[in-house]
């Protein structure tokens, strides 16, 4: 779930167990201390004691990479299972049918640097959503106002007062102590609960202003009683986009260079050198994470942003142009998209039920048992 954030953070928010790759870098970067999880992985993995890892002695630790990186288990996803393929083929390189040791090490090092490199840029603080925080929401002084405000927001003549109910649920973040009730397991086993023990007998028909504050606080007082029986851990991230990752990319001229020498080496060009502007879209995007913003695509507002310094520079008319002038055209883009972020931060946060115990989600960074 993506929402905006602004209020103010909650205590779950700001006392959660924060994930941000240290612990990560830290591993890899002790030369010893490495070398000896490495040896003991690769016994683990390695059944038949040949010094090698065959394909299928490989696939616990491909399973257990998969888990430390959110996807969901091989098999359940054709997407998931794509990046599953290509973390095998890392190890493999795509054609090999063992793996040595020192192979396995590499590949291993440049995978978890990968992760603690995403988890520096975006750290994920691991929160236990039990109930306490929504109470105190419900019982605060601004909670009328902003059901108010969410009712306003979803109202709709031609909804039930339980489907708006349901509705506003989903509107509340962690920031409010409500785990994201877009996750069918929150749905099915925290909220439907609630929504059925406080079932009226004419939910069914349009909603009023008065009607909705009055059973939705009764359903989440209940909604916080099921919580606080069932605690939901959330993977809780946040990123502001505020133009500041851009303007340290424009002020490194060296940087700026290479990153977009880079970015351009696979932009098509016409016999004379000429390329398209309508490869800026793309090349942006390629430059993106060494500008600090997000693909294009993955935030709303921020594509927004994009759309309009594009309308302002005239950067959609397709027309050909030097290497040069597409540079220029590019950095001025960026430029504009650093005024419109320093001028209107974009702040969003992410928030993804963590549906296994912490502790033995992964194996990948646990200690081995031998």
């Amino acid at each position: 779930m993506e929402t905006l954030t602004g209020t103010p953070k909650k205590k779950s928010v700001e006392h959660g167990q924060v994930l941000d790759g240290s612990d990560i870098m830290e591993l890899v970067e002790n030369e010893e201390v490495f070398s000896n999880f490495v040896d003991h992985k690769f016994q683990e993995l390695d059944k038949d004691r040949d010094g090698k890892l065959s394909v299928k002695e490989l696939q616990p630790a491909v399973a257990d990479i998969g888990v430390a990186l959110g996807l969901p288990a091989q098999g359940s996803s054709p997407d998931s299972d794509h990046i599953y393929s290509e973390v095998l083929s890392e190890f493999t390189h795509g054609k090999q049918e063992t793996v040595s040791k020192t192979e396995f090490k590499e590949v291993l090092s440049d995978i978890l640097l990968g992760m603690a490199a995403g988890l520096k840029r975006d750290p994920v603080v691991i929160l236990r959503i039990d109930g306490e925080d929504l109470l105190e929401f419900i019982n605060g002084p601004g909670f009328e106002a902003e059901i108010v405000s969410i009712f306003s927001q979803i109202e709709s003549p031609d909804r039930s007062l339980r489907d708006h109910l349901i509705q506003a649920f989903e509107k509340l973040s962690v920031d409010q102590g409500m785990p994201p009730s877009s996750d069918p397991w929150v749905l099915d086993n925290i909220v439907e609960p609630a929504l059925q023990a406080c079932a009226g007998h004419d939910w069914h028909k349009p909603a009023s202003q008065e009607a909705f504050l009055v059973e939705f606080k009764k359903v989440a007082e209940r909604v916080a009683q099921h919580l606080k029986e069932q605690p939901v851990i959330v993977a809780h991230s946040e990123n502001t986009f505020d133009g500041s990752g851009v303007k340290r990319l424009l002020s490194n001229k060296f940087e700026l260079d290479k990153t977009l020498n880079a970015a351009l080496e696979n932009v098509p060009r016409d016999r004379n050198g000429k390329m398209s502007k309508e490869y800026l879209r793309v090349v942006l995007d390629v430059v993106s994470p060494s500008a600090g913003l997000p693909p294009i695509g993955a935030v709303d507002q921020m594509d927004k942003v994009v759309a309009d310094v594009f309308k302002m520079i005239n950067a959609d008319d397709g027309k050909l142009v030097k290497e040069d002038e597409f540079k220029k055209l590019l950095t001025e883009i960026l430029g504009s998209i650093m005024l419109q972020l320093e001028g209107n931060a974009i702040s969003v946060s992410t928030n993804s039920v963590v549906h296994e115990p912490l502790a033995s989600s992964s194996s990948l960074l646990q200690p081995s048992s031998q």
